[in-house]
């Protein structure tokens, strides 16, 4: 091994995470001339092994230098410092003042895929190459008129698309012109907002619930109100005593977030009610509805709309894949001027390519026969985690049973605290979240939430399980 490696030192107290650390670490040296060029690096398992760190936290790192080509990996033969590199003497990259080091967020990891990651689908089964000569073929049949300014709300073919779609699959019957794209659910949620609500206005919210949600209402100038959620989904009851003048409730009523939870019937009729006599409006986010392992998926909310006071938001970042983007916004017919006017000033972001690409995914058949194929590798990866969760941390945690999502909920038993297992999780590579982090004023109890979606081998996952392991040793 390296002599620098040797006596390489992790902080778990630096705000850089540790796989960033490797990273650094091993550049500078490269850089500095101490690791020369063709010079061969431990295996990943035998570093992570001597700094005792889990694999893809040195996977990460490798793979971040192999991609700026630092390094190259030259399959099972290892991997080593690029040859073509051009010797840099000491002091030879420039000093530049150091920049304030931003700490990463747990509750929003971007970048490097890491083991547990919420929110992220399984990207090894996405068909790329699929993907690639779709968009190829757009790219080839494009105009001259293709390069001006998309139409505001989204491509016709691709709100035509969605239209269709929610009718067959969700039961929701609307025109194309309700269908609204935008660049994902923070535009989406803000849109709403800037559209509907005035300063001050107050807003329900799931109380424990989505964190970014919070921060992005109160930039946009409106009170978030927390709504506790039990076993039945949002409170409404609760929701009318603290804050009955809102005028607008967020809520996610077929798989809640976090705690798994359908919207009871009782509660949908007392929401709708309240909206409708109040002269509110009600987000319903179905952000992963497709998902469902056990019985048919849970009618939206939206199908039980008759006064028109629902708006359905979906996105493809969780059936397709995160980098598109893209949400989709369904209003209510008499909304659907104020909503077109609002979008020829915001424009909807999504590159007009990616749209056309969606569309004929969706109108060619791949996105129903993608879906059919995700359902029961999901169900095997989610099982996976669980009998490794149970065989080996049955002692200390009981995972939540639900029908659907592409995450679980591991509740710990009495006496353990999630936060600092988390934390300590984090600085591992391993992107656990605590429930603790997802709630406002409201308890939720002591728990872990854990994605499963990317994990592509059994063994794989007993590795990431290992890692929690011995955190819950070491912390208990």
């Amino acid at each position: 091994m390296p002599s620098f490696l040797t006596s390489l030192r992790l902080d778990s107290r630096l705000a850089e995470p540790l796989y960033r650390q490797i990273y650094l670490r091993i550049k500078d040296a490269i850089t500095q001339g101490s690791l020369a060029a063709g010079s061969r690096l431990p295996s990943v398992r035998g570093l992570a092994s001597d700094l005792g760190v889990a694999r893809a936290t040195v996977e990460s790192a490798y793979a971040q230098l192999i991609a700026e080509g630092f390094l190259q990996s030259r399959g099972q033969a290892g991997t080593y410092v690029s040859p073509q590199l051009p010797h840099m003497p000491p002091g030879a990259v420039s000093a530049a003042p150091p920049l304030a080091a931003i700490a990463p967020d747990p509750l929003q990891p971007q970048g490097m895929l890491q083991p547990f990651q919420l929110g992220v689908p399984a990207l090894d089964a996405f068909p790329r190459a699929l993907w690639q000569r779709i968009v190829a073929r757009r790219l080839r049949a494009s105009t001259v008129a293709s390069l001006a300014l998309p139409p505001a709300g989204g491509l016709p073919e691709l709100r035509e698309a969605i239209a269709h779609y929610l009718h067959l699959s969700r039961g929701i019957s609307c025109r194309p012109e309700q269908v609204f794209l935008c660049a994902g659910y923070p535009a989406l949620l803000d849109w709403v907002v800037e559209t509907l609500l005035h300063a001050g206005d107050a807003v329900w919210i799931e109380d424990p619930g989505y964190p970014v949600t919070r921060p992005l209402l109160r930039a946009a100038g409106v009170r978030p109100v927390a709504v506790p959620v039990d076993e039945q989904g949002m409170d409404v009851a609760a929701g009318m005593l603290t804050a009955p003048e809102a005028r607008l409730a967020v809520v996610t009523p077929t798989h809640q977030s976090p705690l798994g939870v359908s919207l009871s019937l009782a509660r949908r009729m007392a929401l709708l009610d309240w909206a409708q006599q109040r002269g509110a409006w009600l987000l319903e986010d179905d952000y992963d509805s497709e998902f469902r392992y056990h019985g048919r998926p849970l009618p939206p909310l939206k199908s039980l709309d008759v006064q028109g006071r629902v708006l359905y938001a979906g996105t493809f970042s969780k059936t397709l894949f995160p980098a598109l983007r893209m949400a989709y916004l369904v209003v209510p017919v008499d909304l659907t001027e104020t909503f077109a006017r609002s979008s020829r000033l915001r424009g909807c972001g999504c590159p007009p390519l990616l749209q056309a690409g969606v569309a004929d995914f969706i109108r060619q058949g791949h996105f129903y026969r993608h879906l059919k194929r995700m359902r029961p590798l999901y169900r095997q990866r989610r099982e996976w985690l669980t009998q490794a969760l149970e065989r080996q941390l049955g002692a200390w945690l009981r995972v939540v049973p639900q029908q659907g999502g592409i995450q679980l909920l591991a509740r710990l038993r009495d006496g353990l605290a999630d936060v600092p297992l988390a934390v300590q999780a984090w600085q591992l590579g391993l992107a656990a979240q605590a429930l603790s982090d997802w709630r406002i004023d409201h308890p939720a109890g002591q728990g872990l939430l854990l994605g499963f979606a990317n994990f592509t081998r059994q063994e794989e996952t007993e590795r990431a399980v290992q890692g929690l392991a011995q955190l819950f040793k070491r912390l208990n």
